[in-house]
């Protein structure tokens, strides 16, 4: 079995939730098995341009993947937390999602300016979380030079919303 088929084999799709309609792209049994963490983890390191700076990863699932490809890059690591979750001033952005409304917060003062980041997500969907972030990232006055996400759901077009907001440069482990 490829790393690939490892890795899909993994990701089980949990119908209506958290809401009808909804497909949920459960990645607890890939978590659970070192090959398959380990593979994601590298394939996401592949995807990565030369001298990143900083990775960032966003709550919840995407700091599981961010921290360990920050190390490898040896980079730093800045965690993107909903509102209420840090302690200092922060940056804030707020975004639709497939199911929902969310703001992603920042620290003022986590990345310095013209910082090299790449970004690090489990899944893309339609593309709002990401598209946030980047908004956080140039209050900050960082460069977004790559994003690398574990699982793409081609059918939500959030490749075409990345695109459309400029950000050109999104590398997923698998599409679906």
């Amino acid at each position: 079995m490829s790393n690939l088929e490892l890795i899909k084999s993994l990701i089980y799709d949990v119908p209506d939730f958290p809401k009808a309609g909804v497909t949920f792209k459960d990645i607890t049994p890939l978590l659970a098995s070192p090959e398959g963490f380990q593979a994601t983890v590298e394939a996401l390191i592949e995807g990565a341009p030369e001298r990143i700076d900083v990775v960032v990863g966003m709550e919840a699932r995407g700091f599981i993947f961010a921290a360990p490809v920050a190390l490898a890059l040896k980079a730093g690591f800045v965690p993107v937390r909903k509102p209420g979750k840090l302690p200092r001033a922060v940056y804030e952005e707020s975004f639709a999602l497939e199911y929902g409304h969310e703001t992603l917060t920042v620290h003022r003062d986590a990345i310095k300016p013209g910082s090299r980041v790449m970004v690090v997500d489990d899944v893309l969907a339609t593309g709002g979380t990401i598209s946030a972030t980047a908004g956080l990232l140039r209050q900050l006055g960082a460069e977004l030079v790559h994003v690398g996400v574990v699982l793409e759901l081609g059918y939500l077009h959030g490749a075409q919303r990345l695109l459309d907001d400029g950000i050109d440069t999104c590398t997923p482990v698998l599409t679906v």
